[in-house]
């Protein structure tokens, strides 16, 4: 299975969430939360002239002379976006287009900035291949991995599959 953008921001996110969307159990059409985040996904790229550009299995939203660009509803989970705009970066790389990341967030809760930049450093490829292996492992498992419930399970579409 090639890796993309979501399945990378499910490791950071939730390790059974991960299993459930990469084994084809995709409950997030009942969601609010991911609705509001196609819309306004969807009003983004009407504002920016359509500039999202698909490469492989993975969508990005846009990319500058310098940056690939990265658009987010909110900045609950950074280190997910972080890991997901350095996939893109590392996909763009093997292409043998190198840019610099910047992470868009259009509400702000916890950061103390909307905008954040980033780059794939020897460092941070060799992490994320690792991380990549890892998806692999929890993917190919025949379980998903037991659901630990946390404060943010409550606005997840797949709270009721893990605790109801």
């Amino acid at each position: 299975m090639k890796i993309n953008g979501t399945l990378i921001s499910y490791f950071f996110i939730c390790k059974t969430k991960l299993w459930l969307h990469a084994n084809r159990i995709n409950l997030e059409d009942n969601s609010e939360d991911v609705r509001i985040g196609k819309i306004l996904h969807e009003i983004n790229e009407e504002k920016s002239k359509k500039s999202e550009i698909s490469i492989d299995n993975i969508k990005i939203d846009k990319l500058t002379r310098d940056y690939l660009v990265e658009i987010k509803k909110s900045d609950s989970d950074p280190e997910a976006v972080k890991w997901q705009v350095l996939l893109y970066l590392y996909k763009l790389k093997q292409k043998g287009v190198e840019r610099k990341g910047k992470i868009e967030f259009i509400e702000k809760n916890r950061q103390d900035k909307k905008v954040h930049y980033i780059e794939l450093d020897e460092v941070n490829e060799k992490e994320l291949l690792d991380i990549l292996k890892r998806i692999e492992t929890i993917i190919n498992q025949d379980t998903p991995p037991q659901a630990k419930f946390e404060n943010k399970c409550k606005k997840c579409a797949y709270y009721e599959y893990c605790f109801i």
